[in-house]
């Protein structure tokens, strides 16, 4: 699995090896490795944006023997970020791409021939952005979308050929990555013009509470990688699972929901975060 240095990873490669799994763990760097290392894990060192890394990590699974087939691939890897569309730098969007996106894409193309073999089964980790978007998490939303998008193209074509695909999309989930999204947000906010801070500055102050609240009130990581195990060792699994009350909620008011109601609730929820003085002036706008 790609992306288990920390947090819903870390926790899913214990679970899988918990389950009786051998676990290749994707790690960025040696430390998180050796913190991670435990019977049946086996971090990997893993830059899914590294082609050589890719290839190592082919060639470490075709070594094993036939009785050791590939069952999963666990796609867990992102990078978070917040931020109105008009202030995210375009080298940030390529970079969120790079890795939410491109990287699981070159990833699951590499394995394919070993998981079609193995009749193995990829499960793709997407978010609730991944199915509603909202002010100042559009290049976010926008990067799980993507893989929404991948995630159901690769089901059908592969569905005749025996490997199953698999989305899990969380909701607020207790983890280091919601913090890592807010420093990039500061530095946003420090460079944005005068006109672009009248238009988003009480949005971007909002987002850090707002981002803090929902992780907050989400589940944790351990209990999130029961359902991510759950995903990649069900029988017969559904084509996509939930984690967290909210995730759950919105994704199926999504569905039935017109978008000006979901906008309203979403927004409404948003400006709870709003300053003082921002949200007294939006709620006499809305008056």
């Amino acid at each position: 699995m790609t992306g288990a240095s920390t947090g819903m990873g870390a926790a899913t490669a214990r679970e899988m090896a918990r389950r009786g799994f051998h676990v290749l763990a994707g790690v960025r760097r040696e430390a998180d490795g050796k913190a991670l290392l435990a019977d049946d894990i086996e971090p990997v060192i893993l830059d899914i944006t590294n082609l050589d890394h890719i290839a190592a990590l082919v060639a470490r699974i075709d070594g094993d023997p036939q009785e050791r087939a590939l069952r999963a691939l666990v796609n867990n890897a992102g990078l978070p970020c917040a931020g109105p569309i008009e202030v995210v730098p375009l080298e940030e969007w390529r970079r969120l791409f790079e890795v939410n996106v491109f990287g699981h894409v070159a990833l699951t193309q590499a394995l394919l021939p070993i998981l079609v073999r193995g009749k193995g089964r990829i499960v793709n980790i997407s978010s609730l952005n991944g199915k509603v978007s909202m002010a100042g998490y559009g290049a976010y939303a926008a990067s799980k979308f993507a893989m929404e998008a991948v995630s159901d193209a690769l089901r059908n074509e592969l569905a005749p050929h025996g490997v199953q695909v698999v989305v899990v999309e969380p909701g607020g989930v207790k983890t280091e990555m919601a913090g890592l999204g807010l420093t990039s947000l500061s530095h946003l906010s420090a460079r944005m013009t005068p006109e672009q801070n009248t238009r988003y500055g009480a949005l971007t102050q909002a987002l850090p509470s707002h981002v803090a609240a929902f992780t907050e009130a989400g589940v944790t990581a351990d209990v999130a990688a029961r359902t991510i195990a759950k995903a990649a060792t069900d029988r017969k699994p559904r084509t996509r699972y939930t984690i967290g009350a909210t995730a759950g909620f919105l994704i199926r008011a999504s569905r039935f929901l017109p978008d000006r109601v979901l906008d309203r609730m979403t927004n409404s929820d948003l400006r709870k975060h709003f300053p003082a003085e921002s949200g007294r002036t939006t709620a006499a706008r809305h008056a």
